[in-house]
């Protein structure tokens, strides 16, 4: 395939290699994942943190920047990546907090590719092919349905993900806990003040600003409602 040939010949030009012989100096055989010595220089791999694709193996600051690599075991790479027959471990976040905490760019700054986001905004936008927090009631029952399947497949380890992330406010404490319960979820709570959530609403650049009397109200309904 030509997306493979590409990273081929990447992996195997003298640019790469020579910079993989640079880390290794600088570094030693250590594994960054599991801590023991690599005994043999064949058994390292150099893994790319954001993920190596053919969209971004040109930009040298995903391929070939220090700062996006670690050197690992082979075997600990294929555990990495899932590959050889590893066990998926199938992890699950709760992310919530109120309006403009930051809990998508939370997310996307952890996240790995190919893990399973289920986001109530990104639903609407990927339905309606409207801008974002433009959302047409007439669609809020659709959003909900594939919003709960979506939930269904992460309550019954449904697909090859690893990770699953699913951001929303979570105000109520019986909701939250529930669906913690019912999923298996790890909880993180984005917690930001109700003066920063306004603050950071009058210097959004994605749209709310056009509605800002209506998001002032989910912030300060978020924070009348939320229980500990």
């Amino acid at each position: 395939m030509a997306r493979d040939a590409k990273l081929k010949a990447f992996y195997n030009s003298q640019t790469w290699i020579n910079f993989r012989q640079v880390i290794i100096a600088e570094r030693g055989l250590v594994c960054e994942y599991c801590h023991k010595p690599i005994t043999n220089v064949t058994d390292a791999i150099l893994h790319h943190k954001k993920e190596l694709t053919i969209e971004n193996v040109d930009d040298v600051m995903v391929s070939l920047n220090p700062n996006n690599i670690t050197i690992v075991h082979s075997g600990c790479h294929n555990k990495m990546h899932h590959r050889w027959g590893n066990i998926i471990e199938h992890n699950v976040y709760l992310v919530y907090g109120p309006p403009l905490s930051g809990k998508k760019t939370y997310v996307k700054q952890r996240m790995q590719r190919g893990d399973l986001v289920v986001d109530m905004d990104e639903i609407y936008k990927a339905i309606s092919l409207m801008p974002m927090y433009d959302k047409p009631n007439g669609l809020l029952g659709n959003v909900f349905a594939i919003h709960n399947l979506l939930l269904d497949n992460i309550k019954t380890r449904y697909g090859k993900w690893n990770s699953a992330w699913i951001i929303g406010g979570y105000e109520d404490k019986y909701k939250r806990e529930h669906i913690i319960k019912e999923l298996g979820a790890t909880p993180i709570f984005v917690q930001v003040s109700k003066e920063e959530c306004k603050r950071r609403l009058e210097k959004d650049l994605m749209g709310r600003q056009y509605r800002k009397a209506e998001w002032l109200g989910y912030i300060d309904k978020w924070f009348d409602r939320y229980t500990t």
